[in-house]
């Protein structure tokens, strides 16, 4: 056994998809070291066994969680709680010294060099550069280090609500300390463009050596033509497009036939949207014509994208596309009839256009939040007539 290792950490089965591309990536590369994934008791026992085939060692460890509500609402991350699982990997006393990668990560080029840092090395965080981002982070396992790091967190909390604020405050003179910690931004770079420098990203694109997909779109979110083994890249992306196919490509070459029907994630600790997406991938065949389990895929896939905002404006969701289909909902009536001969004197009142532009309004709008009133609102369940004030009725009884 190697005495470095690669670490990650899956807590379901869509995010053992990104754990089993990362290792792929890491042996296309040609690293010696060994391959370590962690996961949770909620990682189905068909992905457990693909999760071996690929891995040197597949750890359980129990779900740690911060809990805090209120600074992952800053983020707007609340499934980031969890994200204190991945502390465990100081338990891997086993090895003298790992790197901790995130399972979003992809490696483009071999980066075993990073064995030969020393702990905490870590790249800064783009948004906040005293900062290092906790997605890959050089370390050496030490259960006194892990009960260190929890008797802190248990103390002080962490800013952010998820592990990279605990790190960074107990890793606090990683800023300033010692330079030879800050790893370059190109073991650590973010591919959502909000997050990059896109003329930089565009200049040492050829230097990236461990690519981010930081955020809440990951690989496996993203509309995939199943038949020419394509990903739809969104404009956001557009900068790291070739890195995103390389992604599925991987997937496709190396992921794919793994895959079973089984893979049922349970989704209470990350996107619910997630719920079944392995098992879903498992059934559709890559380069062929759609079949139907291919069209629920993709459809599937489409109501993901949709909800973490990965819309094909420019395609099967374009707005010409989507008006077609509310046309040809309301001018179809499940009886047959089509809407001029329904009610015909309504239409006669309000014009055919007008009554198919106002539903459709209704429609598009029926599930925005209501928002919330300025007082709360008592709601009350008893059915009964209200009874008069008690003064009153003591009057009626004398």
């Amino acid at each position: 056994m190697s005495k470095c290792a690669w670490v990650t950490l899956t807590t379901n089965d869509a995010y053992s998809l990104g754990a089993m591309v990362l290792a792929h990536s890491l042996k296309r590369v040609g690293t010696v070291h060994d391959l370590v994934v962690m996961i949770t008791p909620t990682v189905s026992e068909a992905m457990r066994s693909r999760l071996r085939d690929v891995f040197d060692l597949v750890q359980e460890v129990n779900v740690l969680d911060s809990k805090d509500a209120a600074n992952l609402a800053i983020l707007a991350r609340p499934e980031l709680g969890i994200t204190f699982t991945k502390l465990h990997c100081w338990k891997l006393v086993q090895y003298q010294k790992c790197v901790f990668l995130d399972s979003d990560t992809l490696v483009i080029q071999n980066s075993d060099e990073l064995m030969e840092r020393e702990e905490l090395s870590a790249a800064p965080e783009v948004c906040w550069p005293d900062c290092f981002n906790s997605g890959v982070f050089v370390y050496r396992p030490n259960e006194a280090t892990f009960n260190s790091i929890i008797e802190f967190a248990a103390k002080n909390g962490s800013f952010d609500g998820g592990d990279q604020g605990i790190l960074n405050s107990y890793f606090s003179q990683w800023a300033h300390t010692d330079i030879s910690k800050h790893l370059p931004y190109t073991y650590n770079t973010a591919a959502f463009a909000v997050y990059s420098y896109l003329p930089a990203f565009k200049e040492f694109k050829n230097k990236i050596k461990i690519l981010h997909f930081a955020g809440k779109m990951k690989p496996w979110l993203l509309n995939f033509n199943s038949e020419t083994k394509v990903a739809q890249i969104p404009p956001m992306f557009t900068h790291a497009g070739d890195f995103i196919q390389l992604w599925w490509n991987i997937f496709c070459d190396n992921v794919h036939q793994k895959l079973s029907d089984q893979m049922l994630p349970h989704a209470e600790y990350f996107f619910q949207e997630e719920a079944g997406l392995a098992g879903a991938l498992a059934q559709v065949r890559l380069g062929e014509p759609r079949s139907t389990e291919q069209e629920a895929y993709e459809a599937s896939m489409r109501r993901q994208c949709w909800e973490v905002g990965n819309i094909d404006y420019t395609g099967r969701d374009s707005f010409d596309n989507i008006w077609k289909k509310i046309t040809e909902t309301l001018e179809t009536k499940p009886d047959g009839k089509s809407a001029d001969d329904e009610n015909a004197s309504i239409t006669s009142i309000t014009p055919p256009e007008i009554e198919i532009k106002q539903t459709a309004t209704k429609l598009l709008t029926s599930n925005l939040p209501t928002p919330s009133p300025a007082k709360s609102t008592t709601i009350t369940t008893n059915k009964q007539a209200p009874q008069p004030p008690a003064r009153q009725r003591s009057k009626k009884s004398k």
